[in-house]
């Protein structure tokens, strides 16, 4: 084990879960921070119209990463099982097919984001005043994101195998670099968008770098070798097994954004884009702190899982749900308490905005921790193998009924305002997340039993 790792299957688990999750919320935090220094140095020194811009480009871009996005999380399962399971072959040979994975697709990304940004864009209703910004940017973004492909690939290994440490220190070191070049490049250069594009490319292509050579450094199952590269058939397919369905979820909620995003462009307001994506990058934070959670589950139960450790599988799932719940309740209290101070930092020229801005935190970020436990449904789920079950109650849930009530609910014109449009984000959470929960319960219990009826001598203090 290497030093930094946390030994998942041994020992008290709520100092573990703790120990292993603190680093996941920094990382995902420092990374909104570094890309909240995108929309502050361009809103204070561009305005609200390169503010509009870059938030009109999130929804559509999220949409097309996320699916190859997903394909990281199998990795980290199926290195996880191997290494609960003590199979060290199974857990050299998914690392050496990961990194080939993340930069094919990378690459695959980066062509379709350049080729086709701007008729995305033009898909979502983006206003013609802000469209050729937004497409410099998109294009720009896209062009890191083999680096960006390989940095999630190698940091779910990685994670996988207990360090979660290790990811924080290189994206720390990345995301410094990424606000130093925002300011060289708009304040010195006088550059706009692309300014912020570039150096976020830059920065993705250090913390790339940062986390292979990690990898390489290694001196267990997952220590990387260059020259063993390739995709191993059985492994690859347990990667497309679980991480195909993550992805297509990710896209899927993606597509509810993009929709979302849709109706956000169809008021016509640029006060009301640069209100949605100045809450929406803010809501951004209390997400990552929850969703850190979701990953812990992922991995802690994907190691226990792979040693037949089924009684830690239930307190681990247990110890999350209530550290989302006390984290998401005043994360979102807090934020939006302090909500006008905040989102004054990305709006500096409409106090009107500031308002929109607060009646977005009103329906949204109050409830966050809603979403927090639909996302550890999904992760727990997939840390038991299983990725097609919470896809599609997802999808169903939080896609089906966001999109069901923007088409009918928000088409009347009584509700077609604000409000009648954020209140579909937690009316998704709470029924996806019911639905999961039920799931869980079902997946787990025949996941014992089928185990019980292969291994008739595992202990029964396990399960």
């Amino acid at each position: 084990m290497h030093r930094r790792d946390i030994d998942m299957t041994r020992g008290p688990l709520l100092k573990a879960i703790i120990l292993y999750t603190i680093p996941i919320i920094c990382t995902g935090l420092l990374q909104l921070l570094f890309n909240a220094a995108d929309l502050v140095v361009i809103g204070q020194f561009r305005g609200s119209r390169s503010v509009a811009a870059v938030s009109a480009t999130g929804a559509i871009t999220n949409l097309i990463v996320n699916l190859f996005i997903g394909l990281s999380a199998g990795t980290g399962v199926t290195v996880a099982h191997a290494l609960g399971g003590n199979h060290q072959e199974e857990a050299r040979r998914t690392v050496h097919t990961a990194l080939p994975t993340a930069l094919i697709g990378g690459v695959a990304l980066a062509v379709i984001g350049v080729t086709f940004a701007e008729t995305f864009l033009r898909l979502m209703n983006t206003p013609e005043r802000v469209l050729a910004l937004s497409a410099v940017y998109m294009r720009l973004y896209f062009c890191g994101m083999p680096f960006n492909m390989t940095y999630n690939f190698c940091a779910s290994i990685l994670r996988a195998a207990g360090d979660t440490r290790g990811p924080l220190i290189y994206l720390s070191i990345a995301g410094v670099v990424n606000v130093v070049l925002n300011l060289i490049f708009v304040t010195l250069f006088g550059m706009d968008v692309e300014g912020v594009a570039l150096a976020t490319t830059i920065s993705q292509a250090l913390s790339a770098f940062l986390v292979v050579r990690a990898l390489l450094m290694r001196t267990d199952a997952c220590k990387l070798e260059l020259k063993k590269m390739r995709f191993y058939a059985k492994q690859f397919a347990k990667i497309i097994r679980i991480g195909l369905p993550a992805g297509i979820q990710g896209a899927m909620f993606s597509i509810s954004n993009v929709i979302v995003q849709s109706s956000v462009n169809s008021f016509g307001s640029e006060i009301i884009m640069s209100a949605n994506g100045a809450a929406a990058n803010l809501e951004g934070f209390n997400y990552t702190a929850l969703n850190a959670f979701h990953q812990t589950a992922v991995n802690f139960i994907g190691q226990n899982t792979g040693a037949h450790q089924y009684k830690r599988v239930k307190k681990i799932y247990w110890i999350c749900s209530a550290c989302v719940v006390v984290l998401g309740l005043a994360g979102g209290t807090l934020m939006y308490t302090f909500g006008r101070p905040l989102l004054s930092m990305y709006i500096t020229d409409s106090l009107q905005a500031i308002s929109f801005g607060m009646m977005r935190m009103t329906y949204v970020t109050l409830p966050y921790f809603i979403c927090g436990l639909q996302d550890l449904g999904t992760g727990a789920l997939r840390g038991l193998g299983s990725s097609f079950a919470p896809m599609l109650i997802s999808v169903l849930g939080v896609c089906g009924i966001r999109i069901g009530w923007i088409y009918t609910v928000f088409a009347i014109p009584k509700y077609h305002n604000l409000p009648g449009l954020y209140i579909a984000y937690p009316l998704s959470w709470l029924a996806t997340y019911i639905c999961l929960f039920i799931v869980f319960q079902i997946v787990y219990r025949k996941r014992v039993k089928a185990d019980l009826a292969q291994h008739p001598e595992e202990s029964p203090q396990n399960v």
